[in-house]
């Protein structure tokens, strides 16, 4: 088995350390008004309020070309300056983490520049729309490292507390040698037809569709909670509607990305895995799901029930083997000792508090946070390697490995 990562140690929650009051702040700049902006924005916010991390963010500048939109988000989350140009954002004195929340064809470009500049990064998922920008993120995140500047790339949900756990439960061997993996990420958002088109159905803004959106994530929670790589695919992808109004109502707009993805793989251990990455799932909202059989014992996790995790021991007693359903909401769950009492469940937000915490620790620390830019580049390595063998009828396609 090729390990990818440690489960990670969340850090103290308030009050368990006394040292809070002397800590020092760091200045968040983020670039980025949308969704993303929004969940970022929410994370840093609760970092600061719920845990007690080594380094206390503090909101600096919030980036947008249109400073209209940019500054109704700032007045909602009271980020004190807006810039219309994220080079100047860069430039400021008084930012020190650089958070990028834009479409995938700007990251390359933002990161590099930011890492140059001597800022940490965050920078969301996909790392970038292709290999070669993603090549070239991950060369300027080792080069910014020899220098003690960090980078994280924003795949949270290994953040969520029951995925995290998961990963602690292969780590221990609960659940034996992995034989299979099931990964599916299923949403309904395009299942209409009439639905506007959007920068997420260009090529050029996206670079892929339902897999680069979606199934990222459904590949990074593989390779995280399995401990393994994979090294080879067979895909096949659909692009179901291929033009879609503009919200304007000024026509149309061509869609140039698939809408629907599904891949069979190979893990470096041996264990077959299966994946599927839609928009038209009609009916699921949000239904990232994941299954791993090993030869103790099953997980199972489905993200529209992100408080539970399933777990099959098959070292029971016959007469008491089942799935176990198990309610990650105790102190002793990750990330759990600074939220509610047991039983009051968490949300999608609270994985975004999460991944900050943990960057302003790994930067206080001067340890490497997870996942890496390296980490990113493996999976649009993959990314690019499903659709490859999707162009070529569904042809084995091997994965680069580092």
């Amino acid at each position: 088995m090729s390990s990818l990562s440690s489960t990670p140690t969340p850090p103290p929650a308030r009050g368990d350390d006394p040292r809070g009051a002397e800590r020092s702040d760091i200045g968040i700049g983020m670039i980025g008004y949308g969704f993303m902006g929004a969940a970022h924005s929410q994370g840093w916010r609760n970092a600061r309020s719920f845990f007690d991390p080594p380094l206390r963010p503090r909101f600096a500048a919030l980036g947008g070309r249109n400073r209209e939109a940019a500054g109704q988000l700032a007045d909602r989350f009271d980020w004190p300056v807006v810039e219309t140009d994220w080079r100047a954002l860069i430039a400021r004195d008084d930012v020190g983490i650089v958070d990028i929340c834009t479409p995938g064809d700007t990251h390359a470009e933002i990161a590099i520049a930011a890492l140059e500049a001597g800022k940490h990064v965050l920078c969301e998922k996909p790392l970038a729309n292709s290999v070669a920008e993603a090549e070239a993120m991950a060369a300027a995140a080792e080069t910014a490292r020899a220098r003690g500047i960090r980078s994280m790339l924003g795949f949270t949900y290994r953040r969520v507390p029951a995925l995290t756990l998961a990963r602690r439960l292969v780590a221990e061997g609960r659940i034996g040698e992995l034989r299979h993996v099931r990964a599916r990420y299923l949403q309904d958002w395009l299942g209409d037809p009439t639905a506007p088109y959007t920068w997420r159905m260009s090529r050029e803004r996206a670079g892929s569709g339902a897999l680069g959106d979606i199934g990222a994530h459904a590949v990074d929670i593989t390779q995280y909670v399995a401990g393994e790589w994979i090294t080879g695919v067979s895909g096949l992808t659909e692009t179901f509607v291929r033009e879609r109004p503009l919200a304007d109502g000024s026509g149309t707009g061509q869609v140039t990305v698939d809408d629907a993805a599904v891949f069979t793989g190979r893990l470096a251990g041996g264990a077959l895995a299966s994946f599927e990455a839609t928009r038209y799932a009609t009916g699921r909202k949000n239904a990232l799901r994941l299954e791993l059989n090993g030869t103790r014992g099953s997980l199972a996790f489905d993200l529209e029930d992100l408080n539970v995790l399933h777990f099959h021991d098959a070292t029971a007693a016959t007469a008491t083997q089942g799935f176990t359903r198990i309610l990650v909401t105790e102190a002793e769950h990750p990330y759990l000792d600074a939220w509610w009492p047991p039983g009051h469940g968490l949300g999608y937000e609270h994985a975004f508090a999460h991944q900050s915490v943990d960057l302003l620790t790994a930067i206080a620390e001067g340890t490497d946070p997870e996942p890496s830019f390296a980490d990113g580049l493996r999976v649009q390595r993959l990314l690019a390697a499903v659709e490859e063998s999707a162009a070529a009828n569904g042809v084995w396609t091997a994965v680069p490995l580092p």
